[in-house]
Formats: structure tokens, sequence, C-alpha cells
């Protein structure tokens, strides 16, 4: 019997999976980061969690109703971006703060650019980013695990990226957590940002699940790890330091793999892993802050374009316009 050639409209690779069914596996990657926040900052936690994720869902429903949109409540990308943005936020933060922060993200940086895979730059860093700038102080307000986050009169302590800004010296930085504690996350910082320990778990199951791609992680970690290694002459624990402190995890495998703001093929990525890795570096010991993650991935984002215009394959038989208007000039 002749075999058949059936012609048909792409795509021609389907696959299994689904929007919700991705969003799903990077909630369940968060939920060890979640419960950690909560064990160390009590249930002002999971209220600010619940406000960020609660915010964005409804942000989401209200902006698609007035633009005369489909739902997409169902994909629950909203509650992604909230959680994300909930990591990035201290525990202290005011609710009303919290929430503006999400309403930015989905509104503004989402959907006011189409929706879910239409948008430039991670709504949740972007929304960190003004938030930071419009509320500096309730921004910077870090408090040690185990103390009360539900009162004013909190015990705050500087940040181990805080300690280390500017030096590289160890011994000259005094307050600094061990080691010990940098990996199980008993210091100050941003509620999705002190348990590496959790967030290494989660990013292990994403991995696993092959929900994203260890090319941006490895790309953007191990970059930090050398031009550090370098600045610290060859000290290993402050390599240690550098990569356990700040949103570096965080944002290395949960931040920089979005689907929608970094680069679809290998080479892209690595790229742009490393480009996050250099400016992080810079910000950190050059810089007036102490933390350079949020401000490396946007400016990346935007250059994402430009990557893939740079590395996307060529198809089989493309030739340049330059090279047919030779040829045709030679015939």
């Amino acid at each position: 019997m002749a075999k058949r050639l059936t012609v048909s409209a792409s795509p021609h690779v389907r696959s299994h999976e689904t929007t919700t069914g991705i969003m799903l596996d990077v909630i369940l990657a968060l939920v060890p980061a979640l419960v950690m926040s909560a064990v160390y900052f009590g249930t002002r936690a999971l209220a600010l969690a619940a406000v960020c994720v609660g915010t964005a869902v409804l942000s989401e429903y209200l902006a698609r109703k007035i633009m005369k949109r489909d739902n997409t409540l169902g994909d629950l990308s909203a509650v992604v971006t909230g959680l994300i943005l909930a990591f990035n936020l201290p525990a202290t933060l005011p609710l009303w703060m919290a929430a503006i922060g999400s309403i930015i993200a989905i509104v503004i940086v989402k959907q006011m650019f189409g929706g879910i895979g239409q948008n430039f730059v991670n709504p949740a860093i972007t929304a960190r980013i003004i938030l930071m700038m419009s509320f500096p102080s309730a921004m910077a307000k870090w408090i040690v695990p185990f103390s009360s986050a539900w009162s004013p009169d909190a015990v705050t302590a500087a940040t181990p990226m805080a300690i280390l800004n500017g030096t590289t010296d160890l011994a000259a930085a005094e307050g600094l957590p061990s080691l010990t504690q940098m990996l199980i996350g008993y210091h100050g910082g941003s509620m999705g940002e002190v348990c590496s320990v959790a967030l290494l778990a989660g990013a292990c199951y994403l991995l696993l699940r092959r929900v994203i791609s260890p090319a941006i992680p490895a790309s953007f970690i191990g970059t930090v790890a050398v031009i550090m290694l370098i600045a610290g002459k060859g000290n290993l624990q402050f390599v240690a330091y550098e990569l356990l402190g700040g949103g570096l995890i965080l944002g290395a495998c949960f931040m920089a793999t979005d689907y929608s703001t970094s680069p679809i093929n290998r080479k892209g990525r690595i790229i742009f892993g490393i480009g996050c890795g250099l400016i992080t570096s810079v910000i950190r010991l050059f810089g007036s802050l102490p933390e350079g993650v949020s401000f490396s991935i946007i400016l990346m984002n935007i250059l994402v374009p430009h990557i893939e215009r740079l590395t996307t394959p060529k198809p089989f038989g493309y030739e340049k316009p330059e090279k047919k208007k030779e040829e045709a000039a030679k015939a």
C-alpha cells in the first residue's frame, strides 16, 4: 500500500503540557520556600502572600473584564506572579503596599501589553523595583527570623548582602551569619530569599519535571561564582556567601527562567544567563545597592529580542539577501 503524505497546518509537534499544568508545577515548587518563610516570619508571611496572590487574581479578572477579553484566571499565571512578588518583599511590608505591587505587575506590566506571553519584562520584578523606588524605607526593613512581623517594633537586621556590600574581606564583615545559617535561611531578607535549601528543592523539582531548562540557572549562578572567585582572590567562602545570599537562587531559578521574557533557544539562554550574572556581580561589587539580581534580569529581559535575533538558527537553505543580490548581479 502506498504511503500517504499528510500536509497540515503548524504546529506539527504537539505536547500534553498546558499552561495551567506548568504554572501548577511552579506553585508546587514554591511551596517549600513559602512554608519556611512562615516558619521564620510567622503568619504575617502567609498574610502577605495571600494579599499578593488575591490582588493579582482580582486585578487580572477586572482588567480582562474591562478590556473585554476572555477570562484567563484558569491558567494560574496570576497566582504565580503574586507568589513570586511576595517572595521579593520583606515580611513587614504594609499589606496595602503589597496590593499596589500586584496591581502594577498584573495590570500595567502584563495586561496592558496583551496578557500572558506578551509582556516583555517580568511583572513581579518590575513591581518590586517600582515599590523599592516608591517606598524605600518599608522595602528595606528586614526582620530577624522568629521575631514578630506583625509588631511595628520588630527586631530588624541588615541582610548578608548589605553587610558584604563593597567589601570582599569576610573578616571585616561584622555580624555576618555562618554558612549553615545562610543555607537554612536563619538571617534577614525577603520572604523568598532566606532559605536556600527550600529554593533549591523547588528548583530541582522544576528541572525534573522539565518545566525549566538548566541553561539559564547554571550560566547565571556560574557567572556570579567565577567573578566572585576572582574578586575574592580565590576565597571559596566568600563565593559561597555571594551564591547563598540575596535573591540569586530565587532569581536564577524562578524569575530569569520565565518563558515570556527569556530566550527560546539554548544558546540564547546561556548568553542571557551570563549577562544576568555579569550585571549582578558588577552591581554587588561596585554599586551602592547591595543586591543586583532584579535589575540584571530586567535589563536582560529588554535585550531578549536582540539575543534571539543573533542566536536563532537559520532555516535550511536560507541565504542572506545580500548574497542573493551578488549572485543575481553576477548572472
